[in-house]
């Protein structure tokens, strides 16, 4: 089958941009299947570098087909900076397609999102305030206006007239001061319409009659498995489902139709915002990982958090999406060090844990039981350059012990390798292509 997904192995930002940046060279589709511009996906071509929110990453892969699928909660306003910023650096965005089911977060959304957050004081969850969470309410509600909507005048309007008033009342019980004019936010969006509409169409169509011409279809993940809306650490997640058993209901292809998975997965572990983290780095090290690792939210900008590798999540990760194989990244970022660590398992309560616990309160409670692994050189310039032309056996043998002993613990092969930040610093090692 022709389809490969690319899904996020831990709580998100593991360097999936750069991983379906790769591997859009070799399809003729990419497709976002979930999410909003909460998801911020980075890829470096040369020394030019394209932060994306809502636009797949492989748009920048000339004659590429991108798609933004009907699971996608999309903000109007931001999408249409992203379109501008490719534009003026030279970038065509003629093959962008949008879903006419995907739904718009409205002003209100972004609003409600920042009330909701400070009515939650000291158990806030750390969103990113894009009103990402209340548009998908809306969409479970029956409530959310769609990019289809946005692009019909008349019908916006209509549902403009009958939402905004109750939006407005909604903050005013939140005690939020700030509400939306109806005239103003009315005459933005239809203008926003107007400027998308000729992008907005049934991209579940059209993905069906590429399928049923064999062409390659990439389906690009956002977040992580670890912030599933189901699957995750509840309730410090996303609030979309970002396993691969959302490729199908997100974009609009039979749920048959997926071939390959690919799991990525940083040679350590990141996370954003609160909740539990039981691999967490608390000393000085920490601040290391962050500085050689750029670990800043593309979104957000906010320091994340950083830990050793999580087998513990990284299986169960596994046993929900099916990994077909794995893209580890940034494993420069770990050269240099004495001593490098992998949690394979916790400890709750004198017990072994080897599988995530669904209660927050236990996870909270779980101490890491690590294996310890001799660190490796920094790969300069000359080492990097032949372990790229040479393969895995130019590595230094301690990182080969480290990548083999993930695979063997994981039970998925490693195939592809991030050693640094730009597109061409990663080695394939795939046997075949797709």
């Amino acid at each position: 089958m022709p389809t490969m997904a690319v899904i996020g192995a831990q709580w998100g930002d593991e360097g999936k941009g750069k991983i379906v940046d790769f591997l859009a060279a070799e399809a003729d589709v990419v497709v976002r299947f979930q999410g909003g511009n909460n998801a911020g996906h980075s890829v470096k071509v040369g020394e030019e570098l394209y932060k994306m929110h809502h636009l797949p990453s492989g748009i920048i892969r000339a004659g590429k087909l991108a798609v933004i699928g009907n699971g996608v909660v999309i903000d109007p306003g931001v999408l249409l900076d992203e379109i501008n910023n490719l534009t003026r650096r030279g970038k065509s965005v003629k093959n962008l397609r949008i879903s006419e089911r995907a739904h718009v977060i409205m002003p209100y959304h972004r609003l409600l999102d920042g009330a909701e957050e400070r009515l939650r004081k000291s158990a806030r969850v750390g969103t990113t305030g894009r009103g990402i969470g209340p548009a998908y309410s809306d969409k479970v509600s029956r409530l959310g206006i769609r990019m289809g909507d946005l692009a019909d005048e008349s019908a916006l309007k209509e549902r403009l007239e009958l939402l905004i008033p109750i939006k407005n009342k909604m903050l005013r019980a939140f005690g939020t001061k700030e509400v939306v004019d109806a005239k103003t936010a009315t005459a933005e969006l239809i203008e926003q319409g107007r400027l998308l509409k000729p992008y907005i169409t049934d991209t579940g169509a059209i993905l069906d009659t590429a399928l049923s011409k064999d062409k390659k279809i990439l389906f690009e993940g956002a977040q992580g498995t670890m912030l599933d809306i189901d699957h995750g650490t509840y309730p410090f997640v996303t609030s979309s489902t970002t396993t691969s058993g959302n490729v199908a209901s997100g974009s609009g292809i039979r749920p048959t139709a997926l071939g390959e998975v690919f799991g990525v997965t940083k040679a350590y572990t990141t996370r954003v915002g609160a909740g539990p983290f039981p691999s967490e780095i608390h000393d000085e090290l920490h601040d290391r990982i962050v500085e050689m690792g750029n670990e800043y939210g593309t979104t957000t900008g906010r320091s994340r958090r950083c830990g050793w590798l999580d087998l513990v999540a990284l299986r169960y990760a596994n046993s929900l999406n099916d990994f077909s194989s794995l893209a580890m990244t940034k494993i420069d970022v770990l050269g240099g060090l004495d001593e490098v660590k992998v949690c394979t398992h916790y400890r709750l309560d004198g017990k072994k844990l080897t599988r995530i616990p669904s209660d927050l309160k236990a996870m909270e409670r779980c101490r890491p039981a690590y294996e310890s692994f001799e660190g490796w050189d920094e790969l300069g310039p000359a080492r990097l350059k032949s372990v790229l032309c040479g393969g895995f056996t130019r590595l230094p043998k301690s990182l080969r012990e480290y990548v083999r002993f993930i695979e063997r613990e994981s039970g998925v092969p490693v195939s592809l390798l991030g050693l640094g930040r730009r597109r061409r610093e990663l080695l394939d090692l795939r046997r075949k292509r797709w």
